[in-house]
Order: C-alpha cells, then sequence, then structure tokens
C-alpha cells in the first residue's frame, strides 16, 4: 500500500473527531454533528469547485457520522466521483464510503459499475486490488453479472501481480456463495487448479478456499485438484519451520493453508492412484508424527496451530475409512486429549471419536477408552462436554459393553443436566433394546428407567416396552410381575402406572397364583393410582379393568362398582364416562365366550424400526444415530463374530431368531433370487461404487406409488437421508411434474445424479423430458427437478427413478417408481343419464369391457370413494345409476395418436364389504389398466 504523505493528514477531521470525543451528554454529540452536517452540505452544494482533498476530508466525516449510527442521505456522488481520482488515498476512501453506505439495490451502483470497470482495467495493480475488494465487499447481484466474467480471466492470467491474485480469488468466492449461476465455469477452471502449485503462498491459501467450494458444487470438474493438493500439503508438512518463514505460525510450517488443503481433499474418496494415495498416506501419518513431538513453545498459539492441522488430518482419515492403521493412530491419539486440561481439547476428541466409533477398524480401539469416557461423564464440569461423553458411549456400545454402558448412563441420568434428560432416556431405550440378550435385563433397565427420569420417558418409550413384551412369550410373565412389584411403591411415576396396567390387563393372570399377587390384590393396586393420574392414563386402567373381567371372572363384581359408580358414569370427560358406560353394560349382557373373543390378549405387534430411534434421529439428524453392526453386516463382518446363523431350511428374513432384534436394525434382508443387487434403503453395498448399478425398488414403493394414482401431490419417498416430494399437474396428453429432493442431514450430497428408467415399451408410448439437477445438494437444502411429459400412446408401465450419490464418502443409491399413469391422462367429460346407456351399450363387445370383484381394503366411505374417483381423472356422474349406491364416471384418455372413451361403473356391497369395478372403454388395454389401477384404491 502506498504511503500516505504528510499533508494527507485530514486534520479538520481529526478535531471533528476530537470535538465528538468530548461531548458531555448525548444532546451534544447531536448538536455537533447536525452542525457538521450543515457545513458540509454548504460546501457540497457550494459554487466554488471542490479540490480532490476536501472531498476526501468531508466524506471521512460523513463515514464516520455514520459509523456512529446516524442516517447519512447525502454526499453518494460526491463519493463515486472519488473513484476516478488518481491519488490512491481519495479513491481509497471513496471506495470505503461505497463499500459500507452504499446498499445492493442503490441506483449509484451502474456508476460505481464503471468506475470499477476501469479500475480493474488499470496496470496499477494498486487500484485493480480496490476495485476487487469493493466488488467483494458490496457482492450484489448486480455486481456479480458485471464482473463475473472478468475476475477469472484476472485470476488466471499470466501477467497478474499475487496481490491482485489473491484478492480476485477471495473476490470470486464472495460472488460465488451470493450468486453461484452467475459466475461461469469454463476455461479459467482448468487452470485455476494449478494456482496451487504457485510459488506464493498467499494466492495458494486464497485459491485453495475457492476451489473448495468450487469442488463441493461440481466435484468433477475440480477432481485433478486433488494430486496436486496432495503434492502442495507434502511439501508443508515435510518442509522444517525455517523453509516457510513468512508462513511460519509460531514453529508451524502454514497451519491455514494446510488446513484448508485437507478440508479440499475431504471433498473427494481417497486418490485411486496408488502413488497419490501413498504420499497422501505418508502426510497424515507425519502429521500424527508431529503431534507427537515435545511443543517447541509453550505459547497457546502454538498448540492451536498444531492442533488445528491434526485434528483436520484426522477428519480426512475419517472421512476416508480406508486406512485401519491410520484410524487406529487417529483413536489413540485422540484418546491422549480426553484427559487434557484444555476443555475445547477434549470436547474436540470427544466428538471425533464419535464418528471414529462407526468404523469398523477403529471401534476395536475406541472402546479401549471407555473408562476414560466414563469418568469424563462423572467428572466433567461443563455440560456440552458430558453431553458429547454419552454420545460416544452410545456410538461405542456393542454387545459385549452394553450392560456397562446402560448401566453407567443411568447411573449419570439422576445427576444429569435437564436439557439432555430426554436424549439420554432415549439412547439408553435404544441401547438396552438393541443389544438385550437376556430380555429380562432390558424390562428391568426401562422400568429402572422410568423410575429415575419419568418426566423425561415419552410414550415412545413405553409404548416400546408394551411392544416388546407382547411379541416375546418368554419375557411375559417376568415383566407382570417385576411391574407388580414397581407399582408397590409408595410414589409411582404416570408412566409406570400406564406400563403396569397394560401389561397386567394383558398379562395379570401369569402371576395370579400367587398369593401375593392375586386377581384383587391387582386390581387394588392398579385402583390405589387410579385418582392420582391423569385422563388419559384413567381410561387406559378402564381398559385394564374390563380385561380383569375377563382373566378373572371372581373380581367382576367388584369392577362393576367401579364402574357404576357416580364417579365414572357421571363423569365430566367424556371419553371416560363412555368407556364405563360400555365396559358397564359389555360385562353385564356379553356371555363368557363374547367376552373372552371381545377381550382377547393382543395379538404380536409387526416388526417395524423402532419409534424410539425414529425419535433421536429427528432429534438429533441421521448422522447422529450409527449403527455399526448394519454396517458391518452389509460389509459382511459383524463386530461380535457374525451374525446368527438361520435354522436349516428357513430363511433369515422370515424367522426371527429368539433374540431378534426388535428394532428392525439387526433384520437380514430377504434372499432375493438372482445375483444380489445394491440395497435401496440408508446402507448400500459400499463397496460397490459404480453408478451404472441401478438398485432395486425401495421398501414401500409400490403402496407410495399406489396413493399417487388419485392424488399429484406429496412425499413420495423418505429415509433418513433423503425425501422425495412430487407437484404435478396434467392436461389432455401433457403434463408436466417437479420433483423435489430433501437432504435431510447436515452432510452435502455429492455427486448427486438423478436419472429415468423406461423399458423399451414404456419409452416407445411416454415421452419423458428432464431438466439437469445440480450434482450437489447442501445439507438441509432442497433442489428441484422439471420434467415435462407426453402420453404418446397408451401404457401399462411406470418409469423407475433412480437416484444415486454419495454421503459422508457412501455411495448412496435409491430407486423408486414415479407415478406418471395412464388414468393421469384423463379428462372429466359429463353426460346425461341417457347418454351414458346409450355409451354404455355401444361398448358392449367383451373385449371392450373389465370387471373385477374384490374385497374392500379401507372402510367403505361414501365420500371418500367419490373423493377417489374424482381424484382418478374421471368425471363423477350424480343421479345416472337408478341405485343411488352406485357410483358411475366417464372421461375420455388423451393421447398424442388417439382420444379412448372411458364409462366406469362402480357397486359397493357394505354387508359383504365387496366391491364389483365395470370399465368399458373403445381399446381392451386401456380398461385393463385403468381396472387394476383403480382397484387398488379401494
Amino acid at each position: 500500500m502506498p504511503a500516505v504523505s504528510k499533508g494527507d493528514g485530514m486534520r479538520g477531521l481529526a478535531v471533528f473527531i476530537s470535538d465528538i470525543r468530548n461531548c458531555k451528554s448525548k444532546e451534544a454529540e447531536i448538536k455537533r454533528i447536525n452542525k457538521e452536517l450543515a457545513n458540509i452540505r454548504s460546501k457540497f452544494k457550494g459554487d466554488k469547485a471542490l479540490d480532490g482533498y476536501s472531498k476526501k476530508k468531508y466524506v471521512c466525516k460523513l463515514l464516520f457520522i455514520f459509523l456512529l449510527g446516524h442516517d447519512i442521505d447525502f454526499g453518494h456522488m460526491e463519493a463515486v466521483n472519488l473513484l476516478s481520482s488518481n491519488r490512491y488515498t481519495e479513491k481509497q476512501i471513496g471506495y470505503l464510503f461505497i463499500s459500507v453506505l452504499v446498499n445492493s439495490n442503490s441506483e449509484l451502483i451502474r456508476l460505481v459499475n464503471n468506475a470499477v470497470k476501469n479500475d480493474l482495467g488499470s496496470r496499477n495493480p494498486t487500484f485493480t486490488g480496490l476495485a476487487l475488494h469493493c466488488i467483494a465487499n458490496v457482492g450484489s447481484r448486480e455486481m456479480a453479472e458485471a464482473f463475473a466474467g472478468e475476475i477469472p480471466k484476472i485470476l488466471v492470467a499470466g501477467d497478474t501481480m499475487d496481490s491482485v491474485k489473491q484478492s480476485a480469488a477471495l473476490c470470486l468466492l464472495r460472488l460465488y456463495r451470493t450468486s453461484p449461476d452467475l459466475v461461469p465455469m469454463g476455461d479459467w477452471t482448468s487452470r485455476v487448479v494449478h494456482l496451487l502449485n504457485d510459488q506464493h503462498l498467499g494466492v495458494v491459501t486464497a485459491a485453495a478456499s475457492l476451489i473448495t467450494t468450487l469442488a463441493q458444487k461440481n466435484p468433477e470438474e475440480f477432481k485433478t485438484s486433488v494430486s496436486l493438493a496432495v503434492s502442495r500439503l507434502s511439501r508443508i508438512v515435510t518442509s522444517a519451520s525455517t523453509d516457510l518463514q513468512d508462513y511460519t505460525y509460531y514453529f508451524v510450517p502454514a497451519p491455514w493453508l494446510s488446513v484448508k488443503l485437507l478440508r479440499l481433499l475431504q471433498c473427494y474418496p481417497p486418490p485411486e492412484d496408488p502413488a497419490v494415495r501413498g504420499r497422501l498416506t505418508e502426510c497424515l501419518e507425519t502429521i500424527l508424527n508431529k503431534a507427537q513431538e515435545p511443543p517447541k513453545s509453550k505459547k497457546v498459539q502454538h498448540s492451536n496451530a498444531k492442533n488445528a492441522v491434526l485434528f483436520e488430518a484426522i477428519s480426512l482419515i475419517i472421512h476416508h475409512d480406508s486406512e485401519p492403521n491410520l484410524l487406529v493412530r487417529a483413536c489413540n491419539q485422540l484418546g491422549q486429549f480426553l484427559q487434557h486440561r484444555e476443555t475445547n481439547l477434549r470436547y474436540l476428541a470427544l466428538e471425533s471419536m464419535c464418528t471414529l466409533a462407526s468404523s469398523e477398524f477403529s471401534h476395536e480401539a475406541v472402546k479401549t477408552h471407555i473408562e476414560t469416557v466414563i469418568n469424563a461423564l462423572k467428572t466433567e464440569r461443563d455440560v456440552s462436554v458430558r453431553q458429547r461423553a454419552v454420545d460416544l458411549l452410545y456410538a461405542m456400545c456393542d454387545r459385549s459393553n452394553a450392560q456397562q454402558i446402560v448401566a453407567e448412563m443411568l447411573s449419570y441420568l439422576e445427576t444429569a443436566d435437564y436439557s439432555i434428560r430426554e436424549e439420554i432416556v432415549l439412547k439408553v431405550a435404544i441401547l438396552a433394546e438393541k443389544y438385550a440378550v437376556d430380555y429380562t435385563w432390558y424390562v428391568d433397565t426401562i422400568l429402572n428407567l422410568i423410575r429415575i427420569a419419568g418426566d423425561y420417558v415419552s410414550e415412545e418409550v413405553w409404548y416400546r416396552v408394551i411392544q416388546i413384551v407382547v411379541n416375546r412369550d418368554d419375557v411375559q410373565g417376568y415383566a407382570a410381575k417385576t411391574v407388580f412389584e414397581a407399582l408397590q411403591a409408595p410414589a409411582c411415576h404416570e408412566n409406570l402406572v400406564k406400563v403396569g396396567g397394560y401389561i397386567l390387563g394383558e398379562f395379570g393372570n401369569l402371576i395370579a397364583g400367587d398369593p401375593r399377587s392375586s386377581p384383587l390384590t391387582q386390581f387394588h393396586l392398579l385402583h390405589s393410582k387410579f385418582h392420582l393420574c391423569s385422563v388419559p392414563t384413567r381410561a387406559l386402567l378402564l381398559s385394564t379393568y374390563i380385561k380383569f373381567v375377563n382373566l378373572f371372572p371372581e373380581v367382576k363384581g367388584t369392577i362393576q362398582d367401579v364402574l357404576r359408580s357416580d364417579s365414572q358414569l357421571k363423569n365430566a370427560d367424556v371419553e371416560l364416562q363412555q368407556r364405563a358406560v360400555e365396559y358397564l353394560r359389555l360385562s353385564t349382557v356379553a356371555s363368557t365366550d363374547i367376552l373372552a373373543t371381545v377381550l382377547e390378549e393382543m395379538p404380536p405387534f409387526p416388526e417395524r424400526e423402532s419409534s424410539i430411534l425414529a425419535k433421536l434421529k429427528k432429534k438429533k439428524g441421521p448422522s447422529a444415530v450409527t449403527d455399526l453392526e448394519a454396517a458391518k453386516r452389509e460389509r459382511g463382518a459383524d463386530v461380535n463374530g457374525g451374525p446368527e446363523p438361520a435354522p436349516a431350511g428357513t430363511s433369515a428374513a422370515s424367522t426371527p431368531s429368539p433374540s431378534a432384534d426388535l428394532l428392525g436394525l439387526g433384520a437380514a434382508p430377504p434372499v432375493p433370487a438372482g445375483p444380489p443387487p445394491s440395497s435401496g434403503g440408508l446402507l448400500v453395498d459400499v463397496f460397490s461404487d459404480s453408478p451404472s448399478a441401478v438398485a432395486p425398488l425401495a421398501p414401500g414403493s409400490e403402496d407410495n406409488f399406489a396413493r399417487f394414482v388419485c392424488k399429484n401431490n406429496g412425499v413420495l419417498f423418505e429415509n433418513q437421508l433423503l425425501q422425495i416430494g412430487l407437484k404435478s399437474e396434467f392436461r389432455q396428453n401433457l403434463g408436466r411434474m417437479f420433483i423435489f429432493y430433501g437432504n435431510k442431514t447436515s452432510t452435502q450430497f455429492l455427486s448427486f445424479t438423478p436419472t429415468l428408467i423406461c423399458s423399451d415399451d414404456l419409452q416407445a408410448n411416454l415421452s419423458l423430458q428432464t431438466k439437469p439437477v445440480d450434482p450437489t445438494v447442501d445439507g438441509g437444502a432442497q433442489v428441484q427437478q422439471a420434467v415435462n411429459i407426453e402420453c404418446v400412446s397408451d401404457f401399462t408401465e411406470a418409469p423407475v427413478l433412480n437416484i444415486q450419490f454419495r454421503y459422508g464418502g457412501t455411495f448412496q443409491n435409491v430407486s423408486v417408481k414415479l407415478p406418471i399413469t395412464l388414468n393421469k391422462f384423463f379428462q372429466p367429460t359429463e353426460m346425461a343419464s341417457q347418454d351414458f346407456f346409450q355409451r354404455w351399450k355401444q361398448l358392449s363387445n367383451p373385449q371392450q369391457e373389465v370387471q373385477n370383484i374384490f374385497k374392500a381394503k379401507h372402510p367403505m366411505d361414501t365420500e371418500i370413494t367419490k373423493a377417489k374417483i374424482i381424484g382418478f381423472g374421471s368425471a363423477l356422474l350424480e343421479e345416472v345409476d337408478p341405485n343411488p349406491a352406485n357410483f358411475v364416471g366417464a372421461g375420455i384418455i388423451h393421447t398424442k395418436t388417439t382420444q379412448i372413451g372411458c364409462l366406469l361403473r362402480l357397486e359397493p356391497n357394505l354387508q359383504a364389504q365387496m366391491y364389483r369395478l365395470t370399465l368399458r372403454t373403445s381399446r381392451e388395454t386401456v380398461s385393463q389398466r385403468l381396472c387394476e389401477l383403480l382397484s387398488e384404491q379401494f
């Protein structure tokens, strides 16, 4: 920067600032400012032209007044005039004023852009630098439109000075972040990568920031940066601190550049070139080795810089997850930080080890630090560190240490901070279920959980324990005995009363033989809690009482007296009153056989993903809930010695083992016929990176597809990572569909590639045109894809939407059926009764009619049926059919080549819960397809 001459001291500005500082009150300050503003305004409006120095001085005063918090409504043109000055100090003040005061929507932007354009083309590098700084500071869309094409040229030009290259790289980065669509990718992208080889480390540092951001959005265009980044990183980590004197910070060579290069490498999988990969491994080993060396300085800046590089290197090791030796070394290095006196280092170590615990290579190494982590849970003063310790215990848990970890978490729960109690409760419940070898231990753990932190036990937790007890015959008697004993405590949490009421109502007969838990004793024990409970719990207890009438006929009279009491029959709550009336009548009128049928034991619940796990994922995000065993099963290995063998002649998918994982996480996938395809769920075959392999349809895809037959908008697919939504409209033979892809995680999706797959027959009959999608989807972001549709001729199949992307270094592959069906090209047609039956008789050939008689799958509601027929696309014709209970519809299927008239008649039989659906069209294939689609809706 040029030196400021003595004459540029602006004594008037100094005096004004001094006056402001000497003001004794706010009123005095405002008075002085108003006086100065009046003086400046008169100077600007005066007949005498001001010289550059005076303009600069007054503009500076206005800038100072603005920074004090006062509005400035004049002086902007004078500042713009300063931009055309050839004196550096005047131009600098002009740019400073513009950067601070000019709004991005201001009309002055065009004038500013002209001055900036002149300075960008200037041969004076200082002026070019000022212009670049102004563009970056304002960062408006207008500036991006004006200069996004010019700045890359300055950046890669051979004669550009190093300081200007730095400014150009950072300026381009700013514009890309604010208006990515206006920064054109072109020839400069391949040339900017080579700035990583520049001799000037300042240029390399700025270029690394720019390339990292660009690579996250366009990984393919910048993949050549990997080898250059590894080469530059190698030179930095192997150099002595004296070699990079200008960029050595407290004996650590170029720490910021090292961190940026390591972050850039995290945008890509491990290098495929063995030489590059070997060199990168050497770099990482060197960084880990240097971390073990004695510190060269006792100052905190030295340790901060050294640890910044170390933690970023560990993040890269975890991201690649391919070098067992490095992963174990990283774990051991982090283990040393667990007892470090610096709180931030302990926090970062625990956070990084959580991620390491999900890797099969380092899981065992992480487990060796269990005692240290438990000690941190007990002794840490900072709640955020304790929370990370809980996360790490959850991540390192497996069957070998589950009981110890659950016991420690329960012990900590009694004194845990209120802010994290609910999360600990969820994690204890998940671990107790997931690793329960003996389900009596599971029951004890959950009841203990309710006792210690009942207020934080959500409905999902006690629902889940009920599901498991109902599904497992071997634990039902123990559960009944245990809850009976727990309910005898003087003070019981309401959640315990709910669990006890449900379990005793179902399985109280299993402990009724013991005189200490006779039927009457069970009833009195539960009823003693009745008046202390909320309405929902009282309702549950009333259901338990009527169950007791069936289980224990000897207590029928006692229970009827309770149900008959005024406090129940005349209860102010309509739910309780209704239950009491109905249960009393049921117990009085129904025979023993009818009671046994109505009040029989609950059937087993269907196996599905735990609602507790779903709640934790919603609370923490999918990345926080790692399932090591599921991942290892994908890789063909199991942390506890392999999967349990299934009995001979049975499928592992259909026959759960005695210790079946009721979370649904450990369930083996169905064995497909033929070669095993890649999984379409959350975890895919991690060794299959081939984008050409299309996954089979995701679970539930057919059901979701059927739901869209009669509607056009909604969520088509959702798992822990991705949500796919649809919004579509159709008119005659044309349609337009918008597909919304939502990233539910906090991590970017890379190489995001959605593809529509059609068979040869479908391609001939259905024309689909798609627009490309951004290959990078930011965490929490949503991108949309437009699909233009044309129905050329009638068709029966549906296209398949295949989505492939990388999440956290792992290849993901999902396929779903896209709900583009023939009925979407239906145009409703209104017809009178006479016209309808005349047309109906014309379509009387056997090949023109398709009829289907089927059982109702859903409640036979008239209004819902009408809505579905209208949603299907046909017109609903009222008062056409002689039987008013029948539904009649008419419409025309539009294709590019022809129009096909369609008549339908739906006859419900409420008594038999059956439907008869008849469709008549001029084309047999159309009748058949429409009948298939509509039959699935009722």
